[in-house]
């Protein structure tokens, strides 16, 4: 059976337009009318045999075929993109610049990411092009097997599904300290932590791994504090912290940041519990120095 001719112009543009707000949006980045991307998009639906957008009103649903094809899609145009990357970048050039793209778990508190990712840009030897993003670890995870990333570190192993081209590994542990200004923790050091009915506590939102083991351990402790605020972001949350509010959780390895930025004191660890880290990176991927740097941070910084 002879092989059919795809045209890549027209996946391109059912690509951009699966990925935009909207068809304007889309024509807008390709540059071209709506009417001429519908099209396209129609040829290539008539080429595969199938429907890939449902049209409800004036918006674009991608029905199952177009979500296979849009997987497809993206494996084609990831791998492009990083094509053109490794080009330009002209590898073995000893000014070669590696290009480092690395996901992060929302969750993740802040500062412990910049200890673990800035080994990346601090190793002397080679400069690198640092390119951060945040989101949900089971998203980023996604992305990262169509290329899209390099590394993934969320606080919580990721479900991967058996064909998926990608590896995680457990890169260590952190203790989990409470902090707090200076009246908490002169209110709640002494006696610490059963010292804590009662205490007002700043907690990450319930989806957060800190956050449930944070409940665990109050549970089996029978320790009851007073929840002021739930913060999904980690800088607010240290900032409420900062301002009064209530004492809050942090990893061990960001104790002395936080101390230093937050004018906070440590009122002691939370024996018992653990913060684990993890990463994901792809299984066919040659070894990238900055993401050799990243994991090695990790050796020296986490507990294993």
């Amino acid at each position: 059976m002879p092989m059919m001719n795809l045209n890549y112009q027209h996946l391109y543009y059912f690509w951009i337009v699966a990925r935009a707000p909207s068809l304007t949006a889309a024509a807008h980045k390709l540059q071209i009318s709506p009417s001429t991307v519908s099209t396209q998009i129609r040829s290539l639906e008539e080429k595969l045999g199938h429907y890939l957008f449902e049209r409800r009103s004036r918006s674009l649903i991608l029905t199952d075929r177009g979500k296979v094809a849009l997987a497809y899609a993206d494996d084609i145009f990831g791998l492009g993109i990083e094509l053109l990357d490794t080009m330009c970048s002209d590898v073995g050039n000893p000014n070669h610049v590696y290009r480092l793209r690395v996901g992060v778990s929302h969750h993740l508190p802040k500062l412990l990411a910049y200890q673990l990712i800035s080994a990346a840009i601090e190793c002397e030897g080679f400069p690198v092009h640092l390119v951060c993003m945040q989101g949900e670890a089971s998203s980023l995870v996604a992305d990262l097997a169509v290329h899209h990333f390099d590394l993934v570190i969320t606080d919580q192993p990721v479900s991967l599904a058996s064909d998926l081209p990608v590896n995680s590994t457990m890169l260590g542990e952190c203790k989990v300290h409470l902090m707090g200004v200076k009246e908490l923790a002169k209110k709640f050091k002494k006696g610490f932590p059963h010292c804590l009915n009662g205490a007002p506590i700043l907690l990450p939102d319930p989806d957060s791994k800190m956050r449930q083991l944070l409940e665990d351990y109050f549970h089996r402790m029978e320790i009851h504090p007073h929840v002021v605020a739930e913060l999904s972001d980690s800088a607010l949350l240290k900032s409420f912290g900062r301002g009064g509010a209530g004492v809050f959780p942090v990893p061990s390895i960001a104790v002395p940041e936080v101390i230093s930025q937050y004018n906070v004191e440590d009122l002691g660890a939370l024996e018992g519990i653990t913060e684990q880290i993890y990463a994901s990176y792809s299984a066919s991927r040659q070894n990238n120095p900055a993401v050799d740097a990243i994991l090695k941070r990790a050796e020296e910084v986490l507990l294993h």
